[in-house]
């Protein structure tokens, strides 16, 4: 073991010792004090002044003796001699605390490098024209509706109805996928992101995490923040096409949001309940039911009657989109959730529905839609697409050309490489010859 001492020297006119504790060596007047190590057992040099001063400061003409500073230095003690405080802050003796694990250190030699490149290369390239030509094969159509002078709106909530046609120009195979997109709509800005009550969307009554939008007045907004007010309000039917087997399509809204997001972030509030009526003409909301009147649901033809903590002085998201969001499901409601799943781009697309049914080339199909979310107060765009689906998703050219790109640089510099060492090489060393540390 090799034991580094900090020293300081001070000469002594008579004592011809070196002690330091249990370590001692003789030293003569004017020995070389360079080897000094050598007699103290240590297997690194000691290497001191070769001028040490006394007390007062004056030189030494020579040397008589030395003695090691106490304060500067250690007892020196084997490591069977530690006490037991020392060794309980020892690492253990295994390969990985220790750092003796076997490694593998390889030799690039020029030629291994030159068509390992090559290689990535070919990869690279390969795989890029195959993401690009699973994504050609994508069928999407687009329309961008907001300038469209029929569907254009200037203000929130106009509800104005127009038309969106689409011709399929290729056949289109299930599941169709439905989404609107919107342009120059930043959800990705800090404070947009952060405006949000993540437990009052879970069903608790909290508005802390609120600092925008919390209240309107003094009326509590549940849920509050600036992502679930501006919530995208239009609402999309489907209303004419049939499919390659001449049924007529049908989109389906359910099974768009993600699971897990639906089992564990977004619930009624605490204290909501609701009842089915068994005749809608015998349904009351009197008593203990907060609803003004009971809640007509086309899809079952049934009545429902519910209760919300708090009505006289909360707003609840079905009051704040009467037309989109039915009481009984709330911030349940799967169009909602998808949208509180915040882009990552000021451009983006979120998914409103699919059709799980194919469609010929030529067919026509025709989508109704009620504008209500105006966009013109922030320059921004909306667009109704189509499209079909891949292993990989839908249309993507950017990856594939990513892939394409560093495929092709891979391949000039392996080439560049492998040009180097064919025409101008470069002698190189026996690499047996190389030595690696051993234990």
């Amino acid at each position: 073991t090799n034991y580094c001492i900090p020293l300081n020297m001070y000469g002594q006119k008579e004592s011809g010792l070196w002690e330091q504790n249990s370590i001692t060596s003789r030293a003569t007047p004017n020995e070389n004090v360079e080897n000094i190590g050598d007699s103290l057992g240590l297997t690194t040099p000691l290497i001191v002044s070769s001028t040490p001063t006394i007390e007062d400061n004056t030189k030494l003409k020579g040397f008589s003796s030395f003695s090691i500073d106490q304060s500067m230095t250690e007892t020196l003690t084997s490591p069977g001699e530690m006490d037991a405080s020392d060794s309980d802050r020892q690492p253990a003796n295994t390969a990985l605390r220790q750092q003796r694990m076997d490694a593998w250190q390889p030799i690039l030699h020029p030629t291994f490098v030159a068509y390992t490149l090559l290689l990535f290369g070919v990869f690279f390239t390969s795989a890029g024209f195959y993401i690009l030509h699973l994504s050609k094969a994508v069928v999407e159509l687009t329309s961008e509706y907001s300038t469209d002078t029929n569907c254009a709106i200037t203000n929130p909530n106009e509800n104005r109805t127009c038309q969106v046609t689409f011709t399929a120009d290729d056949d289109m195979k299930r599941p169709i996928l439905v989404h609107y997109q919107l342009t120059n709509f930043y959800q990705n800005h800090r404070t947009y992101f952060k405006s949000r009550d993540n437990l009052q969307l879970a069903g608790a009554s909290s508005v802390k995490s609120c600092k925008e939008l919390g209240k309107l007045g003094g009326i509590t907004l549940n849920p509050c923040g600036l992502i679930a007010n501006t919530f995208f309000n239009d609402i999309i039917k489907l209303v004419s096409g049939n499919d390659s087997e001449n049924t007529i399509l049908t989109m389906k809204e359910e099974g768009i949001a993600w699971g897990s997001d639906l089992a564990y972030k977004f619930k009624q509030s605490n204290g909501f309940k609701s009842h089915e009526c068994e005749d809608c003409d015998d349904c009351s909301c009197d008593g203990e039911w907060s609803c003004d009147e009971p809640y007509f649901d086309e899809k079952t033809g049934k009545c429902w009657k519910y209760f919300y903590p708090s009505e006289d002085t909360t707003q609840y998201l079905y009051e704040t989109y009467p037309m989109k969001i039915n009481p009984l499901e709330g911030v349940t409601n799967e169009h909602f959730v998808v949208w509180m799943q915040a882009a990552a781009s000021s451009q983006f697309r979120k998914l409103y529905g699919y059709i799980d049914q194919s469609i010929n080339k030529g067919e026509t199909i025709k989508f109704e839609i009620n504008n209500n979310y105006e966009v013109e107060s922030f320059d921004g765009t909306k667009a109704l697409i189509l499209s079909t689906t891949n292993s990989l998703g839908g249309k993507n050219t950017y990856l594939g050309n990513c892939f394409v790109g560093f495929g092709i640089f891979c391949a000039i510099v392996g080439s560049l490489f492998l040009a180097k060492i064919v025409l101008k090489p470069r002698l190189l060393g026996d690499t047996q010859y190389l030595k690696y540390k051993e234990q």
